[in-house]
């Protein structure tokens, strides 16, 4: 987080064990049954080091820190969100490749992102941009980019360099 404000996700997250992950997941399950929740929540955890988390946030409906599954994930949190509160069957979360990663774009020295954006298309066509279309202010969540993929390094730096040409960070 920068500013209190998300800046990337990473999923699967990284250096997180399967059974750390599995007791985490309980957790949020526990939390949705105490409160009869339907359709998409998110519990964000804080890791504090030597595998101990805190429960930082809990957020109902879809949220910004599941955006990356539009692009990452056979079934979107928007998608199962719908089909969970219409009572239908949900769809699979299951990723789509190996790593995903979301970086969000805030408002920056461009009032219109259309330029940018074409950019950052043409120089990265794997990227999947998403602009919110609204206001662009300093520092506010406008869109955000997603990429698919195997090397998570190679990975956050095109995400990271997408949404810093969006800003007006770097300017090629």
């Amino acid at each position: 987080k920068t500013d209190e404000i998300l800046t990337e996700v990473i999923a699967p997250a990284p250096n997180l064990s399967d059974a750390k992950a599995s007791e985490l997941q309980l957790i949020a399950l526990k939390i949705s049954e105490i409160f009869n929740i339907v359709g998409v929540f998110t519990v964000e955890f804080l890791d504090l080091g030597n595998d101990k988390f805190l429960i930082s946030e809990i957020k109902l409906g879809p949220t910004n820190s599941g955006h990356w599954t539009i692009d990452g994930a056979t079934t979107s949190q928007f998608e199962n969100h719908l089909r969970a509160i219409l009572d239908l069957p949900l769809g699979s979360p299951t990723l789509v490749a190996p790593i995903t990663v979301m970086v969000n774009v805030l408002g920056g020295q461009y009032l219109d992102m259309y330029k940018p954006f074409l950019h950052c298309m043409a120089h990265d066509p794997k990227l999947r941009i998403h602009l919110y279309g609204k206001e662009v202010k300093a520092g506010r969540k406008v869109g955000h980019v997603n990429i698919i993929g195997q090397n998570l390094e190679d990975l956050l730096d095109r995400a990271h360099h997408a949404a810093d040409y969006l800003t007006g960070r770097i300017t090629e």
